[in-house]
């Protein structure tokens, strides 16, 4: 994520609530939609929000399962046990965040389709200096009464009904200046448990510390997951998401394959080294060429530049690049996909098979391949065969090597 020098946001992620009400028998946080918990969706999006700085997620204290679906985003977020109530799992959050946050932003995680725009929405609010807070919202389509208390059998009457027009159902992410949801939260410290449990949101405590709070468009896609209906509703939300006619407005990113082959004699110098699939194998007799001979490396150089469509190893490394002269397979594959991406490509992977009756190969396979994968940042996996005794490889006078190489153009 980037950072704004002069606003930089900090995110709290409340996941702390157990659901109850959803009867899932685990953190609200942790139900799955669409193969994701509902944490991860929320923080996949957030992650793509370039104003946001930090992430705090607020989980229920004591409970693992959080931590270990948390564990693959490493740095990119910081975790704080939460507290008897929403207020106090806020507050707990609150003191996570870094003192140089201009503006922090509460979100729940049972809102976890909430969109990218909505948060811009909040923080470009923010930052036009209207208000120290800004909330997203939604108008009520629905008319909305309230009702006069209960009496002693549950019967209710209208009290009155309100202007639907002045009516809002208020969503998150919410956001605020940083100095001002302090001070708002620390006019908390004389509530009882009681009174913190009334808290539903941190615009309320806002508004009673004297601030007012703008609205901004809200989204239907942040529908809060309280009840099981509610899975529902957001499933069918992701599946609309991906189905064909939404996946098809975006261009089909189509691999590019490219084959390579590459031969090489047996040196009739018994000193020359052996190098083949980036290794050394000092009991066998190297391979001649302009290089170290390396068949493996230089069959995946041929692929490379094959699926790209930017030449061949002569075209690159040939005799007449007297810097190459001897030059090891590993830095001819390193500098291959160096030029494939420099012509706009990305490497998806690339397979090769050798032929030959030497050098004895199967215990040094995953070697090879994590060589030559590092060279190339991407997978590379090497495997060998014989030719039953047949042609040069069965003599043992040559090696052949065959690659095949995926790559597909990089997006901007």
């Amino acid at each position: 994520m980037k950072q704004t020098p002069s606003h930089t946001s900090s995110l709290i992620l409340v996941a702390a609530g157990m659901g109850t009400r959803l009867g899932a028998g685990i953190p609200k946080a942790l139900v799955q939609v669409a193969g994701k918990s509902l944490v991860e969706h929320a923080i996949d999006r957030i992650l793509q929000v370039e104003q946001i700085a930090e992430i705090i997620v607020v989980t229920p204290a004591d409970d693992y399962r959080m931590s270990e679906v948390l564990a693959p985003y490493g740095t990119a977020l910081r975790t704080v046990p939460g507290g008897s109530s929403r207020a106090d799992s806020v507050r707990r959050g609150l003191g996570a965040v870094s003192p140089d946050a201009a503006n922090i932003l509460v979100h729940d995680a049972a809102r976890a389709f909430a969109p990218v725009d909505l948060y811009q929405r909040v923080i470009e609010a923010l930052d036009q200096g209207h208000a120290t807070a800004a909330i997203p919202a939604l108008a009520v389509t629905d008319t909305i009464s309230v009702v006069e208390p209960g009496t002693l059998d549950g019967t209710e009457y209208i009290e009155h009904t309100p202007a639907r027009s002045t009516l809002r159902a208020v969503q998150t992410p919410q956001g605020f200046k940083a100095s001002v949801l302090r001070q708002a939260h620390a006019q908390l410290d004389h509530y009882t448990e009681a009174e913190l449990e009334k808290v539903t949101d941190d615009a309320s405590i806002v508004r009673a510390y004297g601030e007012k709070v703008q609205v901004v468009a809200g989204a239907q896609q942040a529908l809060k997951v309280t009840h099981p209906d509610d899975l529902d509703t957001v499933n069918q939300l992701i599946s609309t998401q991906h189905s064909p006619a939404n996946t098809a407005k975006e261009p089909m990113i189509l691999p590019r394959i490219g084959n390579g082959i590459d031969v090489h004699a047996v040196s009739t110098d018994p000193a020359r080294p052996m190098w083949l699939a980036g290794l050394h194998f000092p009991e066998d007799i190297g391979l001649s060429g302009h290089s170290d001979g390396d068949a493996v490396a230089h069959a995946a150089c041929d692929a490379l530049f094959s699926a790209a469509g930017i030449g061949d190893l002569g075209t690159h490394f040939g005799v007449d690049r007297p810097e190459f002269a001897g030059a090891s397979g590993v830095r001819l594959l390193a500098e291959a996909a160096r030029l494939v991406r420099d012509a706009g490509f990305e490497i998806g992977n690339v397979a090769v098979q050798f032929v030959g009756r030497r050098p004895r190969f199967s215990a040094r396979r995953e070697e090879a391949s994590q060589v030559l994968s590092n060279a190339i940042g991407a997978p590379v996996s090497v495997i060998a065969t014989t030719s039953d005794g047949l042609g040069y490889e069965g003599e043992g006078t040559g090696i052949t090597a065959y690659a095949t190489a995926l790559v597909y153009a990089a997006q901007n």
